[in-house]
């Protein structure tokens, strides 16, 4: 297995360079202690190679990979702006124009995308209209505070994807990953398995037990003292054969006094 990291850059290297899986691991685990490390990375010296290698097949450096991959939910992504710029830096772009047309309800974010070599370039436009069809217009966050920005994000990463698709080799935009909703897949419920809990009450609580029955001096005594062997059977602490004697007992105690009235 070859332990060198993959790297497709079309600018010169700069700063440091990493030539194997060993050295990129430990840059990885340096950066992921560091303050250096983006807040879903921090901790995390895997995510931080991955999304080293994932910016290396776009040409990024490591560090700009760190600061320019995102995994939104739990799917890899690229940044719009950094998108833009690895599109604009390969061969295979001539040109990328962006604009916004009309204003309010009408306002509709077009990209055009020439790749070189193609007659006409990708057009793609996203208004407010297809935002209300995706349940994003007026949704809270960035789509509330800068729309005119979000319009021209998914405009972009749609017209990028189509256009080079061999450059962002499948990453989308992480402006577009954020507005998936995440589905967790249900899971099967794990059968609840109940241990039986072995007897509270050893020798020297049955004893007490019986000495508080001899006790009683009332029915009213004895009726709440079986109440309380009930309770405590039902909880546990007694087994079904301590509870029997125990209410054999009171059914004496109360047949006694019952005895003990005066006709």
């Amino acid at each position: 297995m070859s332990t060198e990291l993959t790297t497709q850059t079309q600018v010169p290297q700069r700063g440091l360079a990493l030539s194997s899986f060993e050295d990129a691991f430990r840059f990885a685990g340096m950066v992921a202690k560091s303050d250096f490390a983006p807040r879903d990375f921090k901790g995390k010296a895997e995510a931080c190679l991955l999304a080293m290698q994932h910016g290396a097949e776009l040409g990024l450096s490591p560090m700009q990979s760190l600061q320019s991959i995102a995994v939104v939910n739990g799917r890899p992504s690229v940044y719009g702006d950094t998108a833009l710029a690895v599109c604009k830096g390969s061969a295979v772009c001539e040109w990328v124009r962006e604009s916004i047309e009309g204003d309010g309800e009408s306002m509709v974010a077009v990209c055009l995308a020439k790749r070189r070599g193609d007659a006409q370039p990708v057009e793609v436009r996203f208004g407010v209209a297809e935002a209300k069809k995706a349940g994003l217009w007026g949704k809270g966050g960035p789509w509330t505070q800068y729309p005119r920005r979000m319009l021209q994000m998914r405009a972009r990463g749609f017209a990028l994807r189509d256009a080079f698709p061999d450059v962002l080799r499948g990453l989308v935009t992480a402006e577009e990953a954020a507005d998936y909703t995440h589905h967790e897949e249900p899971q099967p419920a794990t059968p609840k398995v109940t241990q039986p809990r072995p007897p509270v009450a050893d020798d020297e609580a049955m004893a007490k037990a019986r000495a508080a029955i001899e006790l009683a001096q009332t029915s009213e005594q004895v009726r709440k003292f079986a109440a309380v062997v009930r309770s405590r059977l039902d909880d546990g602490f007694y087994l079904e054969e301590q509870a029997a004697d125990l209410f054999e007992l009171l059914d004496e105690r109360l047949s006694m006094m019952e005895e003990e009235v005066p006709a």
